[in-house]
C-alpha cells in the first residue's frame, strides 16, 4: 500500500466516484475544474495506492430471487487470531460478507438467500466446517440503509 497523502482534490474525486462509479474521466475533470489528464493520473495513483479497490455493479437482490437477508453470528473453536473458518465461510456464494470479530462469537456473516428454507440449508453447510460450534441468525425485515460509501473528511452530515 502506498503511503501517499490524500489531498482535497483526491477527496473530491473519491466522492464523485463513490456517487457514480461509471462517470467518465472527462466529467470528473469538469466537476473538479482540472484537465482530464490530471484527473486520470490522480485516479491511477489512487488505484495504485490501494485507495480505490475496484468498481462494482449494485444488483437488486430481490429481483434475482434473493429476498431474504440474514446476519449470522458464528462461534468457532479455533486459535485466537486464526481465520481459516472465515476463509471457508467466504467460499459460499450466498455469503456476501465475513467479519472476524472480537467477543464471544468469532464471525459475523451477511447472507442473502431465497427464503428461510434456503437459510436453513446454508446454516447446515456452515455446520459442516469442523470448528463451527454454534450459529445465531437475525433475519432482516426491512433494510433502511445499505451503502458501501465511505464518508470522507469534509462531507456534510
Amino acid at each position: 500500500m502506498n503511503n501517499r497523502k490524500i489531498d482535497k482534490l483526491d477527496l473530491e474525486i473519491l466522492n464523485i466516484l463513490q456517487a457514480d462509479g461509471k462517470i467518465s474521466n472527462a466529467e470528473i475533470a469538469r466537476k473538479v475544474g482540472k484537465a482530464p489528464s490530471a484527473v486520470l493520473e490522480r485516479v491511477r495513483k489512487l488505484k495504485k495506492g490501494d485507495i480505490i479497490k475496484g468498481y462494482e455493479c449494485i444488483v437488486n437482490h430481490k429481483a434475482l430471487g434473493r429476498g431474504l437477508t440474514a446476519f449470522t453470528s458464528i462461534r468457532v473453536e479455533e486459535g485466537v487470531g486464526a481465520t481459516e473458518v472465515g476463509r471457508k465461510l467466504a467460499e459460499f456464494p450466498e455469503v456476501l460478507e465475513v467479519h472476524y470479530t472480537a467477543g464471544r462469537d468469532s464471525y459475523l456473516v451477511k447472507v442473502r438467500v431465497e427464503d428461510t428454507e434456503a437459510l436453513q440449508a446454508t446454516l447446515a453447510k456452515f455446520g459442516t466446517i469442523g470448528p463451527v460450534r454454534d450459529t445465531n441468525s437475525t433475519i432482516v425485515l426491512t433494510t433502511v440503509k445499505e451503502s458501501r460509501v465511505i464518508p470522507l473528511p469534509g462531507d456534510e452530515e
